[in-house]
């Protein structure tokens, strides 16, 4: 009787292109391509396309030719100055944005459910109103003879009255209540979901206030302090409207730059160009939150690993 013997070889791969047309031919495949149609077209042309518009305009010259020269015009000079201005008061409202932010989702996330939502509430609601208005607010609460510097010179308060509009100061303020609910309702959202039993155990070890905080609760909130900071950062780099009333000569920022550029100068291609770097860092603020993401990981598994 003759002995069949095994087969040994392996079955042979099938084309990547095959593999393709096999997908492309399920109905669940189809049927999700034809959905996802509409968003694609929609992405394509209100976002992708301006995009690509704004970015070969600032590539264009004045004779219709390609350049660069927007864009070295733009690292020099007054323009610089505005570029180094933008990037400095980002950072310090997203510092001061994390800094408040931290204290109030740290003590809302102690409250009941109840006073919780109702905290909440009124940290995110005036958000919802014109940001011209709260701008104006706080120009009044910030005046000369605003109801902050009154009561600072009833109190007889060193120095008061002080210049907080007009100044760095007055735009860091306005830009921070604006960047603020997003940074609490982010950080309120890590701390609500901490183990309150981690720290009741750090305790129960002898570890005193300060080391439970440095060496415990503060690692658990690392991510939502660098999302909260990087995402202040981001937003704060194209805001327009409180800085331009809030702030001085030497507090404009690229958005205002921009808006004078189109309104006044008709230079568009000069705005475009700065339109496109503001776009640049906004994709290095994503890159550096996505590293610093990625760092924290490894961090974790190495330490679960020890």
């Amino acid at each position: 009787m003759a002995v069949l013997a095994p087969v040994t070889g392996s079955a042979a791969p099938v084309p990547r292109k095959k593999r393709l047309g096999r997908v492309l031919s399920e109905r669940r495949t189809r049927f999700g391509l034809l959905n996802a149609a509409p968003v694609v077209v929609y992405l394509l042309i209100l976002f992708v396309y301006p995009i690509f518009s704004t970015l070969m305009l600032s590539l264009k010259g004045e004779n219709g030719g390609f350049t660069l020269h927007w864009y070295a015009d733009a690292f020099r000079g007054a323009n610089l100055e505005i570029l180094l201005t933008t990037l400095r008061i980002s950072a310090e409202t997203s510092l001061l944005a994390l800094v408040v932010g931290f204290a109030l989702a740290s003590a809302i996330s102690r409250l009941k459910p109840l006073w919780a939502g109702l905290a909440m509430l009124v940290v995110v609601v005036p958000h919802f109103i014109s940001a011209l208005v709260r701008t104006y607010g706080w120009i009044i609460l910030l005046g000369d003879n605003g109801v902050v510097n009154n009561l600072l010179t009833v109190l007889h308060f060193p120095g008061a009255p002080f210049q907080l509009l007009y100044n760095e100061i007055g735009v860091v303020i306005g830009t921070t209540a604006v960047m603020l609910p997003y940074t609490v309702l982010l950080l309120y959202a890590v701390m609500k979901g901490i183990d309150r039993r981690l720290l009741a155990a750090a305790a129960g070890m002898g570890a005193g206030r300060i080391t439970i905080f440095r060496r415990v609760y503060v690692p658990l909130v690392a991510p939502g302090l660098v999302n909260a900071g990087v995402l202040s950062f981001i937003l704060c780099l194209g805001y327009y409207l409180t800085p331009a009333l809030m702030g001085g000569e030497k507090q404009t920022m690229v958005a205002s730059l921009i808006d004078e550029q189109v309104m006044k100068q008709n230079q568009w291609n000069g705005a475009s160009a700065l339109g496109i770097i503001l776009l640049l860092l906004t994709f290095a603020g994503l890159l550096l939150l996505r590293l610093l993401k990625s760092a924290g990981e490894a961090v974790r598994k190495r330490g679960a690993a020890s």
